[in-house]
């Protein structure tokens, strides 16, 4: 692979930048979205990833971007706390899966109302096509950083 150019160079520190900034944007309101549910934004971030499905700490890491360890101590809180439990998991006898309780089922739907009231004033904000477009660009930016860790 050759060099890249000096624009190019910039616009992955622009890139960067920008996602680093919105990331610490998106923990900002779910910290305070989850706060008056009893959750942080963490927690609500491994709940909402086995809402759907039960799924192995390994698995949960994978789909969120978060290390296997973060995952495993946000685990082992929400089961102390009552919010999660361990289920086995017939395809691995040690990796069990993780999956929500109802308490923790009722935090995170005490969220959707703030959660609601956030895309609706993004939307607003931005237009529906432009938010979607938005979302679609950081979903190609996301999938071509993986194939290029891939290969690397």
């Amino acid at each position: 692979m050759s060099g890249a150019s000096p624009e190019t160079v910039e616009l992955l520190s622009d890139a960067a930048l920008t996602v680093f900034r919105l990331n610490g944007q998106f923990l900002e309101v779910a910290e305070s979205l989850a706060r008056p549910a009893g959750l942080t934004a963490a927690w609500w971030q491994v709940l909402g990833a086995v809402l759907r499905e039960p799924l192995p700490v390994a698995g949960i890491a994978r789909v969120m971007g978060m290390t296997r360890q973060g995952v495993q101590r946000v685990a082992d809180l929400l089961v102390e706390k009552g919010l999660a439990e361990y289920l086995p998991n017939p395809a691995h006898k040690r990796a069990k899966l993780l999956t929500p309780t109802d308490e923790g089922r009722a935090a995170v739907a005490r969220i959707v109302p703030g959660h609601r009231e956030l895309a609706a004033a993004l939307a607003a904000e931005l237009g529906a096509d432009r938010f979607h477009a938005c979302v679609e660009s950081l979903r190609r930016l996301s999938a071509a950083m993986d194939r290029i860790q891939r290969t690397s």
